[in-house]
């Protein structure tokens, strides 16, 4: 018996084009951060911990509380 295989694999057999074309579509491409465009006037749902007493300040003014929450964080944050 030969060491050689039956049939010689040429670089351009199916197989190797088939490997490939996989190889091309299943291959991870990185991800560039982008930054959302903000819109405005529009909210974002978001879960926030903050000390009771702070809650309690904003709530004693009844509704609205969140609200005058938003102003103050975009005034501390200078916006």
């Amino acid at each position: 018996m030969s060491d050689q295989p039956r049939r010689p694999r040429t670089l351009n057999d199916a197989r190797t084009e088939a490997e490939a074309a996989f190889k091309k579509t299943t291959a991870k491409v990185p991800e560039v951060p982008t930054k959302k465009a903000a819109l405005p006037g529009v909210k974002e749902l978001v879960s926030l911990r903050i000390d009771q007493d702070v809650l309690e300040h904003f709530q004693e003014g009844g509704p609205g509380w969140q609200e005058r929450i938003n102003d103050a964080l975009r005034k501390a944050a200078g916006k």
